[in-house]
């Protein structure tokens, strides 16, 4: 990894999901649940499911772009969840569970932008995409507990079972060539 790593902050419906997949992705240094766009001080995930904070939950991926582009990890994005559900995915409700690009600088909204714009026009998804993108105003990485999950807990929840590892079998398919080489 180069010493010029940047970070992205992405919401696709729950984090357990969206970490797993793009830990899995070659540049990328790193991958932390938490929560973003809302408007109370370091959440508890119980004040997150009361769906009155603001917040979605998210993951901040730190990367290296001489390995992997903001362009590819949004590609990525785009393709392993369902950005035309608004505060949904799959069986998750409420507004946490929105799909949402928090952009950095005016650069990422711009890259963003063009991003939504190219993958609307797409066959990729039959209806309009609901996608936020906002600027990042705040981040607060997720408990321990969410930290790592579908790692550390694998098939030994349904969840994961049912809902992650279609997900990461989406990417290994499609993403075969951006995958770190111990997947």
């Amino acid at each position: 990894m180069s010493s010029n790593l940047a970070q992205a902050t992405l919401g696709g419906g729950c984090f357990w999901c969206t970490e797993a997949v793009f830990q899995l992705l070659n540049g990328v240094e790193s991958v932390v649940s938490g929560y973003s766009g809302g408007y109370v001080v370091n959440p508890t995930y119980e004040q997150i499911c009361t769906k009155t904070t603001g917040h979605a939950e998210v993951i901040r991926i730190t990367y290296d772009p001489a390995i992997i582009s903001f362009e590819i990890l949004l590609e990525v994005f785009w393709a392993t969840h369902d950005p035309t559900t608004p505060n949904q995915q799959g069986a998750d409700k409420g507004p946490q569970y929105r799909s949402v690009i928090y952009y950095e600088n005016e650069e990422q909204k711009a890259v963003a932008e063009k991003s939504l714009a190219e993958t609307d026009a797409s066959d990729l998804w039959p209806n309009s995409i609901v996608t936020e993108i906002a600027p990042l105003i705040n981040y607060y990485p997720a408990e321990a507990g969410h930290q790592n999950y579908f790692q550390r807990v694998g098939n030994q929840n349904g969840y994961c079972t049912y809902v992650i590892n279609p997900k990461v079998a989406k990417l290994k398919a499609k993403f075969a060539d951006k995958l770190k080489e111990r997947v």
